[in-house]
């Protein structure tokens, strides 16, 4: 076995491990998904999982961490390719329309773990709290460039809104949902990107 081959197959095994768990996991829930299911759906040895993954609460993180870079992806593509104020936020909210489109969608993977594991001080919810605190500060950041005044509530708005959508995407009609959701993003624009009107003293 060469040099190369020692380097390159655990990563390869790891990497379909990871698959694997993003898959089940986020179809079938995190509790109801064994370790044994993931050895024999990604074909490698239990020796060879434990080696990458001490334990399944290791894969479970890496899985969000995994989805967390997808959606960072996504989002730091939407703002390079928009560099005006509102663009932005169409753009990240356009990609999250089309999230609930796609097939398969079973709503928020971490909205998905935060109900699996209620308990705050755990590392899978401190995982999930980083992630939104994240997506939060991220959106504050660009609402200061639509209202600096409004950036933190019109954030948060825009947070609540995307759950919801989110959550309904996978209960009714998706492309319906995604179509409410946009408008409720624009509206959320339109009403911060007007100019304040101040009543007569």
């Amino acid at each position: 076995m060469t040099r190369g081959d020692t380097d390159t197959r655990p990563s390869a095994a790891r990497q379909r491990l990871l698959a694997t768990a993003i898959k089940i996991f986020y179809a079938e829930g995190i509790h109801s998904v064994g370790v044994d299911r993931i050895i024999a759906e990604a074909k490698v040895t239990r020796a060879t999982f434990y080696r990458h993954f001490p334990s399944k609460e290791d894969l479970i993180l890496a899985y969000l961490r995994e989805v967390r870079e997808l959606e960072r992806g996504g989002v730091d593509a939407a703002i390079a390719a928009n560099p005006s104020s509102v663009d932005p936020l169409l753009a990240i909210a356009d990609t999250i329309a089309q999230q609930i489109q796609s097939p398969g969608f079973r709503g928020c993977a971490f909205l998905n773990a935060a109900a699996e594991y209620p308990d705050a001080d755990h590392p899978v919810r401190q995982e999930v709290i980083a992630h939104r605190q994240w997506f939060l500060d991220t959106l504050t950041m660009l609402m200061a460039q639509v209202h600096p005044e409004t950036a933190d509530p019109a954030a948060r708005h825009f947070v609540m809104l995307r759950d919801g959508a989110m959550a309904a995407g996978c209960l009714f009609d998706p492309a319906l949902v995604s179509d409410t959701f946009r408008r409720g993003i624009e509206g959320l624009l339109r009403i911060n990107t007007e100019p304040t009107v101040k009543g007569p003293r």
